[in-house]
């Protein structure tokens, strides 16, 4: 398949209206009144990661323009890029966040046990933004740089926008004393579950298994 820029262009506009929905309240409780809100989480998870998809093989379909030209040592940065970002988001989605968005049991966070929280408040966008930097340093060309280069952006600038948010939502004196408290917490704690920490770590490692050997059929590129 090849794409001139406007094709590029349009899967891109695609792709961000899409993920647009869940910012705006309207659209959003249409849907969720009409799927359920597990239902709305399947289904905007699915399309989600169909679009994603289809923007990645745009990239790879647009003109080749290269910027730089692959190494060898490209690809295997990316694929070690790839474990630390599968694991980091084993070890942050469905855990107590109240910084950040993809929280489960808020109330239940407790800044002295942070976890992973203690490095960072945003650990799913910066597991994005190395998902981006890691693709970008593997592909050279300038539509695959416009790609990896706007996403990864939109996952750093984002970290920005939800801190502003949280300390709207949560009162400037509360957020400021749950992150001073998670700062000062150990860098190196023990897990709150020995089990759930093995679990999560199993999940990542599988994660990262099932895109090594999908990545050929949804992308159109082999890993390895």
């Amino acid at each position: 398949m090849t794409m001139g820029w406007a094709g590029f262009a349009a899967v891109f506009a695609g792709f961000f209206l899409t993920h647009s929905i869940p910012v705006r309240p309207g659209v959003k409780a249409r849907l969720v009144g009409l799927l359920g809100r597990r239902g709305f989480g399947l289904a905007y998870s699915a399309l989600s990661l169909a679009m994603l998809a289809l923007l990645i093989r745009a990239a790879g379909a647009a003109p080749y323009l290269p910027l730089w030209y692959q190494a060898g040592w490209h690809r295997q940065a990316a694929q070690a890029g790839m474990l630390a970002v599968c694991l980091a988001l084993a070890f942050s989605i469905a855990r107590p966040n109240p910084f950040s968005f993809g929280g489960a049991r808020n109330d239940a966070f407790d800044p002295h046990r942070a976890g992973i929280l203690r490095w960072t408040r945003h650990p799913i966008l910066l597991a994005l933004a190395l998902w981006a930097g890691v693709h970008m340093l593997a592909n050279g060309d300038l539509a695959h740089v416009i790609l990896f280069g706007v996403l990864g952006g939109f996952a750093i600038a984002g970290q920005w926008l939800i801190d502003r948010r949280k300390r709207r939502d949560l009162g400037p004196a509360h957020w400021a004393a749950l992150d001073s408290a998670r700062r000062a917490a150990p860098r190196l704690q023990p897990p709150l579950s020995r089990r759930g920490a093995i679990l999560r770590g199993l999940a990542g490692l599988a994660a990262f298994a099932a895109l090594l050997l999908a990545h050929p059929y949804v992308i159109g590129v082999a890993v390895v």
